[in-house]
């Protein structure tokens, strides 16, 4: 089963530079388990020791958002596309609140 994996920038020294990599699994908790053999350390990066995705790291599976299709269980399909994208936070209200606080 060959799935295709998006890759941001921030985790691609794991990847070797690639934007997209190959992996294989039943569900999203396998493709990772399969990509950290392939790319040590990816994995770590995006889920948590209690083994739940980071709240900072957003995970799609065909455009959907895997935490309403089940999350690390959300199955997969030969064909599929994941895509892995940090979570955007702030923005220039918060840029500009953290330096209005520093004095």
């Amino acid at each position: 089963m060959a799935i295709e994996v998006r890759i941001p920038t921030i985790l691609r020294t794991y990847t070797g530079g690639a934007k997209t990599v190959e992996g294989s699994g039943d569900t999203v908790a396998d493709l990772l388990t399969d990509l950290d053999s392939r790319h040590p350390g990816l994995r770590g990066r995006l889920i948590t020791p209690e083994g739940g995705l980071h709240r900072f790291v957003n995970v799609y599976v065909n455009d959907e958002d895997v935490r309403f299709l089940g999350a690390l269980d959300a199955k997969l399909n030969d064909g599929d596309n994941v895509t892995i994208l940090p979570a955007v936070a702030g923005g220039a209200f918060a840029f500009a609140a953290a330096h209005a606080m520093r004095g």
